[in-house]
Parts: structure tokens; sequence; C-alpha cells
């Protein structure tokens, strides 16, 4: 960070990072562009017009904590599950997510909050079948002799891992993107399958069945580091590639050819993403997925194997962060974050609790991101709900918040993050001091917990002994400071020889709680919903658009000039019979809602899929509508996540 009278001037990454080189995304590289934006929340502001009208007061700090102190005060003298903190990657932090702000919120006894809108299903996946959410390390791709990069757009939202496929790829690598649009990753890949969303299971059983009749296992690592085996192989033999295809949309070939190749090419790594397991049966999915490498033994290699997330690597002290005794024998309920739509409706009751009665977001923007916006913005919109918001900027949820905190930016506050990409523990040094009257999370929650009363030492720990207690005794914090991140002490093969992180040891094929995985086919499709899909015929998905990271950076203009306006990518055959063309507004609709955007007839589409480029803040849409307006909130089959990606909807003109 290049610092000049006391200003932020440029922002650049660490060329001796072994990960990223000094590369940045380009949504990064505008991070001082969206510092110091003159949309910046730089004041503690009050609402004084209607819920969503975003009319606000600028007040004083003591004013605003004064009033919040109170309110949450009454409010957890009667019932304190009534209040509900809302939050989730916004700073991508240990300190400025859940340290102290855990601490408050455990000490006043509000509900739990089960954060589960990104990556939940692929997490409780990893973890049943390798016992935790562990992977290869990312540089170890650029010696792979075959890449299956499945549901990720990697040049958009993984640049670092995508530098190493890309050497692969120049020393001979064949690169192989299943994805059912036509992503720039795609463009790059030696082969694209555009599958149909929600038949990732059903593929990856199909190639399962071509690597048993052709004999492409390595039946010792089976026999000595699985265990299960016998069932999913017998349920995998019913997938032909004819059977394959069909439910796929794909070509029988294709299934062939994948099977062959991965089943025949050593090393073989599969780069997977959380798109994918973002329908009914995606946690099903990534268990089918992430067992393929075990049957062919690709993890006896260092470039082979799987990389999902590398999060379950770092070892934080949870309980000293977070200080879980000041519950004191308290069991709150929790809270789904993305039911929050029909949670926020509800009344209270012996089965549900006391009426949600306040909301306490930072790092989140729940208004734009959660499923069934409809209803969220009508939970929002209640009268009688005390909503509190920490934020940079006057986002959707902001809008209807009753005091909006201004709350800094990774240029100015302290830090420590693990990563689920690499294995480097880092720390972000405030290169700044923070701009107008903004706080760090943590100083908030902490002058919070002082005006109610608060009197435990924990309340008290500033923010360089929160960071000390990150890691404790298992990470030297003077050595982090010092070098800027440190390497996990892991092996370079972690599973060569097994030793997966479960109780056995073994890859759990046949997972306690679980079982052995299936293909679950989506809530909406034509197989599984017929008459609905009579009335809604295209599938919808939602990535996220490439220069924004959810609704992050939504707002920067520079990053907003370049994605241009919310928009639908759909196939010239769907577009034609509809009679729509490029270019005009178009109403995309279901039972739940409908959503305006530009139509951009686009071969990234495959037919029958149209693509909902995302997260636009609603009130930067057309007609204050996202692409949200269209998805459910009913959950996936593991980790309780939300099925954004299973989602049945049409297309008219405007």
């Amino acid at each position: 960070m290049t610092v000049e009278n006391d200003r932020a001037i440029r922002i650049q990454g660490d060329p001796d990072h072994p990960t990223t080189h000094g590369a940045l995304c380009t949504k990064v590289s505008r991070y001082t562009e969206r510092t110091y934006s003159p949309d910046r929340v730089l004041h503690p502001l009050k609402r004084v017009g209607a819920k969503g009208s975003g009319q606000f007061e600028r007040v004083s700090w003591d004013e605003a904590l004064a009033d919040i102190a109170a309110r949450l005060r009454e409010i957890a003298a009667r019932a304190p599950e009534a209040i509900l903190p809302y939050s989730y990657a916004g700073t991508m932090g240990l300190l400025q997510g859940e340290s102290m702000a855990m601490r408050f919120f455990h000490k006043l006894g509000a509900s739990l909050l089960d954060r589960t809108i990104c990556a939940s299903a692929g997490g409780e996946a990893l973890t049943a079948t390798y016992g935790g959410k562990v992977g290869m390390h990312v540089e170890h791709f650029a010696e792979s002799r075959l890449i299956v990069i499945w549901g990720s757009n990697s040049i958009a939202s993984n640049l670092h891992f995508w530098t190493f496929a890309n050497a692969a790829r120049r020393e001979g690598a064949k690169l192989v993107c299943i994805d059912p649009r036509k992503t720039e990753t795609a463009d790059k890949c030696h082969q694209h399958i555009a599958l149909l969303p929600g038949t990732d299971g059903a593929l990856a059983l199909g190639l399962m069945r071509e690597l048993i009749v052709n004999d492409w296992l390595d039946h010792d690592y089976i026999e000595r580091h699985t265990e299960g085996w016998p069932a999913l192989r017998e349920r995998a033999m019913a997938w032909t590639p004819e059977r394959t295809a069909e439910t796929c949309g794909i070509a029988a070939d294709e299934v062939r050819g994948l099977a062959r190749d991965y089943g025949t090419t050593k090393p073989a790594a599969i780069r997977l993403n959380y798109g994918m397991q973002r329908v009914r049966g995606g946690g099903n999915a990534v268990r089918l997925i992430a067992i393929l490498p075990c049957l062919t033994g690709a993890w006896r290699h260092r470039a082979g194997g799987l990389l999902l997330s590398s999060s379950g690597w770092f070892r934080a002290d949870k309980a000293a962060l977070q200080q879980p005794q000041l519950l004191a024998g308290r069991r709150p309920r929790t809270i789904n974050m993305s039911t929050i739509g029909d949670d926020l409706l509800r009344d209270g009751s012996a089965a549900f609790g006391p009426k949600l009665e306040a909301l306490v977001v930072y790092n989140s923007n729940p208004v734009a991101v959660a499923p069934e916006s409809p209803k969220v913005v009508k939970g929002f919109r209640r009268d009688d709900l005390f909503t509190v918001v920490l934020e940079h900027f006057m986002t959707d949820t902001a809008d209807h918040a009753d005091y909006v905190l201004p709350a800094t930016t990774q240029l100015e506050h302290l830090d420590v993050h693990t990563s689920y990409g690499h294995t480097y523990v880092l720390i972000n040094e405030p290169a700044i001091a923070p701009v107008g009257e903004a706080r760090p999370n943590t100083q908030i929650f902490r002058e919070l917990a002082q005006r109610l009363g608060f009197d435990e030492a924990c309340f008290r720990d500033d923010d360089e002994a929160i960071a000390r207690q990150a890691f404790g005794a298992t990470l030297d914090f003077g050595e982090l400071r010092e070098k800027r991140w440190i390497k996990l002490p892991l092996p370079e093969a972690p599973f060569a020889d097994g030793g997966f992180p479960t109780a056995s040891g073994r890859c759990m094929i046949d997972a306690p709680g679980h079982g052995v995985p299936d293909h679950v086919p989506n809530y909406e499709s034509a197989s599984s919903a017929p008459e609905l899909a009579r009335r809604y015929p295209l599938a919808m998905i939602s990535p996220p658009a490439r220069n924004f990271l959810n609704s992050s950076f939504v707002n920067v203009q520079s990053l907003r000039d370049i994605e241009g306006e919310p928009v639908l990518e759909i196939h010239a055959d769907d577009a034609q019979v509809r009679g729509i063309e490029g270019g005009e507004l178009v109403r995309v609709f279901n039972d739940r809602g409908e959503y305006w955007c530009k139509a951009v007839i686009s071969k990234r589409a495959r037919p029958g899929v149209v693509n909902g480029l995302g997260i636009w803040w609603r009130k930067l849409g057309a007609r204050g509508t996202n692409v949200n307006e269209l998805t459910h909130q009913r959950l996936t089959d593991l980790g309780r996540a939300p099925s954004f990606y299973d989602c049945l909807v049409d297309v008219s003109r405007g």
C-alpha cells in the first residue's frame, strides 16, 4: 500500500507471496476508489423517513450508541432471543468478523445465526467425506496433467488458481470446464461440458461407472483408504453413459471421454467450487465428486486430488475469539440466515420462540443477497423491527435500518485472515486512519458492551490482544507481523497415504449420519416438477458478475461501468420463441416475483437455461429489483444452505 500525506494512493499485491505473486483481481485493484468513495458512510445516521426511503440524519456516536444500547437492553430484559445478529463474510477476517461481536451477543443471550448462505452444503459434504474442508495445495495445480474445473468461473472468481492452471496448460495439461454456463473460464479450456443445473451428482456417478467397467481404479487405494465403496459401486453401475447423458443434458460420448481422461491421466486434479452446490442435492453432489480422486488414487500425487476449500486446515481458536462461556449455560435458538425472509414474518410461538424484534447487521447485505427478496423486504419494513446496520455504504439493507453506523474498510483496521483457497495465514495491518468517524466492528461492539454494563475482562481486549488469541500458541504472532504471512505446516501430498481427518482416517464413502451419496434431483426441474416446468420452462442460475463479489463492489463506479447494467443471458433459440431481441428490457418471472433486466442473446447460455448475473443492489436495478426476487428459501440436502440455482422461470418482453 502506497500512502502519501496519510492518504492511500495505490494498492498492490505482495510480489513475494507464493500464491498471489503480487497479482490483484480487478475488484480489489479498485479498493482505494471504494475507500474514498463520495458515497461512503462517514458518520452515524438515524432514520427519519419510512423504512426503505433512505431518509436519514446525522447524529453523534454517543447518541447512536446510547439509543441502541437502551433498545437492546429493553428487548433483552424480556426476550433476549428476539435479538438476532446477521452477518457473513464482508470483512473476511477473524477479528472484524465473529470475535468481539459474538462475545457481545453471547453475553446478551441473543439468537444464534446459522451462517449458511454461501458454502455450508459443500462444507458439510467435505466434512462428512474427508473429515473437514481440506484439499490440495493450490500451487500444485501447476504440475497437474489434467485439471477439471467444476462449477467455477476461475478467471472471474479464483484468479490465483487460474494462474497455476494456466501454467499447467502451457506445459501440456488438458483443462476441462464443467458448468451450465459457457463462462470466460470455459472459453480458455480445451473442453466445456455444459450440463443442466443440479445434475453434477449424476455426472459423477456416470464417471464412476466408466471407471469401474474400464478398470481405471486404484484398487489398493480404495481398499486401504476408503470405507463403503461396495455400496456406492453398486449404485454407480446403474448410471450408464446414456442415462447420465439424458439426465445431464449432454452427450454420452462426453461422459465416456471425460471418464477416460480422468481415469488414465496422472496426476489429475479437480478444482471444485461452490456454485454447483447451490441446488437441492448440492451436498450429495459434492460428496460424489470428492470420492472420485479416491477411486483413481489421484491423491497419491501432490498435483492430484481435489480442492474445494482449504479453510479446514486452519485451526483458529474459535472459543478464544468468541468466548462461548458467556452464554452461561443458556442455549439460544438458531436462525438460518437463508430463511430470514420467512423468519422475519413469523409470529412468536412455542416452536419458533419469540418474534424477532431486533436485527444487528454487519458484514452482510441481506436485502440484496438473501433468497426470495420480496419476503425479505417485507420483513425489514416492519415498523416493530429495530434494525442496526454497520456499513461502508447505504446499501439496500442500510436503507431499511433505524441506525447506520460507519464501519472501517480493510485499509483502516487490524485483522487476521485465513483462506479457503490457499494455506497461508495473513495479517492485515491498517494503512491509514479511519476515514471520517468510521470505527472497526470490534470497537463498536466493545463500546456497546460497555454501555450495557458487561464487565468481563474479554470485553476490554483490544484488537491486538484478540489477534494474538486467534491462533494462540500454535502461531507466532510476532513472526506473522514480521513476515505478513505464514504457511501452514502441511504435507505436500496430504492424503498420499490416506490419513484423512475422519475418525477412521479413511475417506468415508458411507459416512455416519449421511450414508452413501446419491444423485438428488432439483426441487424445480422438468423431471421433478413437470407441472411447474410447463408454466416456467427455463432453469435459471445466478452466478456473480465478473467484477462484483456478491453484492460488494456493486457501487464502485468504475466496476459498474465495466459491467454496464443487470443482464439476463439467454440462448438464441429461447429468445426467438419469445420474440425477445438483444438489448431490450425483459421481465423474468415465476410465482415468487419478477425481475427486470436487459436481455443479452448469448452463446454463454445453453438452451433451456438462462443466466441472471448478480448480485446487483435492488436500487441499482431496473424497477428496484434484482435476481433474488425469483429464488426460493428451500434448503439443500446437506448444510441447510440456500438452493439459489434450483429455480424455474419464464421470460417475456418488457
